[in-house]
């Protein structure tokens, strides 16, 4: 039986690296050899016991860009050696919400990394329909953002976000981030974020942000005054905090959109004036993957150099040091990312 080294996360809080069988492939399937897989969010939710905890031991990791290493029977145009990404949402492919490329929506979803096994090892099974060919010349840690960045186009979308708009970026850690680069690129102005931790508050303004809120003391009033007493356009959550749900409406114009984004606990809830909504014709609407064509946009951004990468990219830590890089997470507020390199 061929193995592959594994991260396995058996229980809350703890990762063992093994020696587990290199999964099979069906007919429709691809197996996919790991270069670099980026931590995200939502993987520490599960490294701490918040979700999907029934579905441990697990190998976690969905943010992954690697090699062919082989194909199933039944698959077409595809290579072995070929460079990929893959869009991690499974859905059965048919239903109203796939055609619509709602697939979280879909009765069957299954995302690779969350549902399933995934990158935190040196080989994954992805169903070939889920593959999107990379270009060679694309280095495997810029490759491994594509579906970070889809979460952030999707956003974009879902907000009707164009230029000249303002926006309220509340959060600019490693998504908070990217959703002032994906806001820039667009053309809002003015893009205001607000973060407490001074190494991310200024990564934030490198990253196009034009004004950085530190106090959130002062969140209302500078935002006022940057947007004309008005509020802003759209204001995008995305600590998932509910307090600052609840302030994010108070940030928004008359007419204004609250974009959800930070996933909350399953059981929070935020007041909501329900008067204002009607008459003053506010909206909130939730995105959090990204997927379908959104996977193609982002890799389309990220190989044509339209994302400061390089706070996202420069801490490659090996698979086997993986326990260590989950503890030490919040230790280092420079670096937006932390990327696992399996074995070559």
């Amino acid at each position: 039986m061929e193995t592959m080294q594994a991260a396995v996360l058996v229980a809350p809080g703890h990762f063992e690296v093994r020696d587990v069988p290199i999964p099979e492939t069906g007919p429709d399937d691809v197996l996919v050899k790991v270069e670099r897989c980026g931590i995200c969010g939502t993987d520490v939710h599960i490294f701490q016991g918040h979700y999907v905890a029934d579905r441990l031991p697990l190998i976690p990791g969905h943010e992954f860009s690697g090699t062919l290493a082989r194909l199933g029977a039944r698959v077409t145009g595809l290579r072995v050696g070929q460079r990929v990404v893959a869009d991690i949402n499974v859905g059965c492919g048919h239903c109203y919400f796939c055609r619509r490329n709602e697939i979280l929506n879909c009765s069957e979803v299954s995302q690779i990394g969350i549902h399933r096994d995934g990158g935190f090892a040196q080989y994954v099974r992805v169903p070939a329909r889920q593959i999107i060919p990379a270009p060679q010349d694309t280095a495997a840690e810029v490759l491994a953002l594509t579906e970070p960045v889809a979460c952030v186009v999707r956003a974009a979308h879902k907000a009707g976000a164009t230029f000249g708009q303002s926006v309220v970026v509340l959060g600019a850690g490693p998504v908070g981030n990217l959703h002032i680069q994906m806001m820039r690129l667009i053309g809002a102005a003015p893009v205001i974020a607000v973060e407490l931790s001074p190494e991310r508050a200024d990564l934030a303004a490198r990253a196009g942000a034009d004004v950085v809120i530190t106090d959130p003391a002062q969140m209302t009033d500078v935002v006022k005054m940057h947007t004309g007493g008005r509020g802003a356009d759209i204001v995008i959550e995305s600590i998932g905090s509910p307090a600052l749900y609840a302030r994010a409406f108070d940030l928004i114009r008359p007419g204004g959109h609250v974009a959800a984004f930070g996933i909350t606990g399953p059981d929070d809830t935020v007041p909501l004036k329900i008067l204002d909504m009607i008459l003053k014709e506010n909206s909130i609407k939730g995105s959090v993957a990204g997927m379908g064509q959104d996977m193609h946009d982002a890799l389309t951004l990220l190989t044509h150099g339209r994302f400061q990468v390089d706070a996202f990219t420069r801490a490659i830590v090996p698979l086997e040091r993986i326990q260590q890089a989950f503890d030490t997470l919040k230790d280092r507020p420079e670096i937006l990312k932390v990327q696992i390199a399996p074995p070559a």
